[in-house]
């Protein structure tokens, strides 16, 4: 019950029109049984061959009920799906606000698949908290209301059993079937969440499925998923049909038992046949309202479901905020880490142990050590994705934790191992660094980070992740990117990690020439061009080994010595 008064409350701002809708919905099924009522009438008015006079008023009454029942549909359909769209996209604004801040933090304890499956279709599942949630209650009342003050007219017991019966349809049978179907929703919603970690496994790591022989099982456990799926499915269609039958049922039971109670009240003349006539089609007809209760509580669950997997993700503290009042960048951001110590959540080890080094502006340092030593979580905390917890990390002598996040990640220019292309455009996938930048800007960049042949194709479709491109390629749009930014501060988070020789040293070549009056921090393992860099600081195990040129290192004798021979014999570190 929490979790769903938590999602009403964010469905609020739209109470007014949800209000409308469901007034119009109740305008709407009155006019059928109006609609109904009138068209008795008439049938039986006319079996007793009245003037044409006394016809009058019950065709004027179909007219009317006729065009309403039409024109109120539609308007209610109208601003039933307009109330949805408004609450969906509200919605998704509101999800992607929440969990905007967690990124990338705290998302990294969810599978891809998984996060997928949440923003896309628990989000969409929530479209039904008005349509097939709070709607059809709130119809199914006004209904009834409505039915007590027209049968009350001729009989309060017959009002009080139509309220009996429509007690058990509006109660009775969705509480029945909600124990009966209990888990059926969230079950679903939870397979479809294992499908899709499944699917994403097998198309990402296929041809590790083939080499390992583990294709066959992998595939069979989708079966296996889907043969589940399709177990819960059917008992929800069976559930389905049962709670229409027993509407069905109690429906036609209220019509006997209303007639029985006004078989002895009402004239035996021909007026007492028309009013039979009027009572029994107004009953059956009130009872289409009362249909879609059983399926507000099964999507009641699923709802509830939905929301307690979104508020898992979105009550999770952000592992970085923004201050009350944060500094602007400084001019001289002199970057200064000192006795810093950092451990992963969950990790019994630290990543970085007690290191302290400085970074002057336009400043070339290189930060190199083996895989694994903790040179990434440098750059994780330059740019504010966690937060120092041990030492101090300073930025023109102010913490780091009293920038603003969007505002530090503005003025520090991100190359890493692995470039994300957008599946758009070379251009689109360019002005992410800067949204304003013209056409001759964009030209310029392209061909600074060495793509020069790229700028007749600056709306040329890149492909999924960029595949079109070759690695070589894909990272120097990253520099473009770069360039594009007019960042003082550039890291390079082994940007060259991946390309062959060849291009490896042609894309140094750019960085070099780009970074040029920049504040530069090259974290790499692969020791190129060493002798570029006014410090190097060795990162092993988490702790800084040595530090200082290039020249200086070689004749200490120590760690960066040790991986310089290693890689020039051809092994690698």
């Amino acid at each position: 019950m929490k979790t769903f008064l938590r999602l009403t409350a964010v469905v609020r701002p739209y109470y007014l029109w949800m209000g409308l809708a469901a007034l119009i919905g109740f305008a709407t099924t009155g006019s059928g049984i109006g609609l109904l009522v009138t068209s008795g009438y008439i049938i039986a008015k006319a079996a007793l061959l009245p003037p044409p006079g006394a016809l009058q008023l019950g065709i004027l009454g179909v007219r009317f009920f006729g065009i309403a029942r039409g024109v109120l549909r539609y308007a209610e359909r109208l601003i039933a799906h307009n109330t949805t769209f408004r609450i969906l996209a509200g919605l998704r604004l509101w999800f992607y606000d929440a969990i905007e801040p967690l990124a990338p933090a705290r998302l990294l304890y969810y599978k891809s698949a998984d996060l997928l499956q949440r923003v896309v279709d628990d989000i969409q599942s929530l479209e039904n908290i008005y349509t097939r949630v709070l709607a059809p209650p709130v119809t199914a009342l006004l209904v009834s209301a409505l039915m007590w003050f027209l049968l009350g007219v001729y009989s309060l017991q017959a009002a009080l059993l139509v309220m009996f019966f429509h007690l058990l349809a509006g109660l009775g049978i969705p509480l029945l079937t909600m124990k009966l179907g209990r888990g059926i929703q969230s079950g679903i919603m939870d397979i479809k969440t294992n499908q899709q970690v499944l699917a994403l496994d097998l198309l990402q790591g296929i041809g590790e499925l083939q080499v390992y022989g583990k294709l066959p099982e992998h595939l069979a456990a989708m079966q296996g998923n889907e043969k589940e799926m399709l177990g819960l499915q059917r008992r929800n269609a069976v559930l389905d049909g049962m709670h229409e039958s027993m509407t069905g049922i109690i429906m036609n039971a209220a019509v006997i038992a209303v007639l029985s109670a006004l078989v002895s009240s009402l004239p035996g003349s021909g007026s007492g046949g028309i009013s039979f006539t009027v009572i029994t089609l107004a009953v059956m007809a009130s009872f289409e309202p009362f249909l879609p209760l059983p399926a507000s509580l099964k999507n009641l669950e699923a709802d509830t479901h939905a929301g307690e997997r979104l508020f898992e993700i979105l009550d999770a503290r952000p592992e970085t905020t923004p201050p009350v009042k944060p500094f602007p960048f400084p001019a001289n951001h002199v970057i200064r880490m000192e006795n810093l110590s950092f451990t992963y959540p969950g990790s019994p080890l630290k990543t970085l142990d007690n290191i302290s080094f400085t970074v002057e502006p336009g400043q070339h340092i290189a930060i190199v050590g083996p895989s694994g030593a903790g040179k990434s979580t440098i750059t994780s905390l330059l740019m504010r994705f966690w937060n120092t917890r041990e030492g101090q990390l300073t930025i023109g002598g102010h913490d780091i934790g009293l920038f603003d996040q969007e505002n530090l990640r503005r003025h520090i220019a991100l190359v890493s191992q692995k470039t994300y292309l957008f599946s758009e455009t070379i251009r689109e996938n360019l002005l992410l660094a800067n949204p304003e930048a013209n056409e001759d800007e964009l030209k310029k960049a392209l061909t600074d980070a060495g793509l020069g042949h790229f700028t007749p194709k600056l709306d040329e479709w890149t492909g999924q992740h960029g595949m079109k491109l070759s690695g070589g390629e894909r990272q120097r749009i990253a520099i473009a990117r770069v360039l594009l930014q007019k960042a003082p501060v550039m890291i390079l988070d082994e940007a060259t990690a991946n390309l062959d020789s060849i291009t490896e040293k042609e894309v140094t070549a750019t960085l070099s020439a780009v970074s040029s009056g920049k504040t530069l921090v090259a974290i790499t393992h692969r020791l190129k061009a060493m002798e570029q860099f006014d410090n190097i600081i060795v990162i092993d195990k988490g702790k800084i080994a040595e530090q200082g040129r290039h020249d200086q290192l070689m004749r200490n004798n120590g760690t960066y010595r040790r991986m310089w021979d290693l890689q020039r014999s051809g092994k690698d570190s």
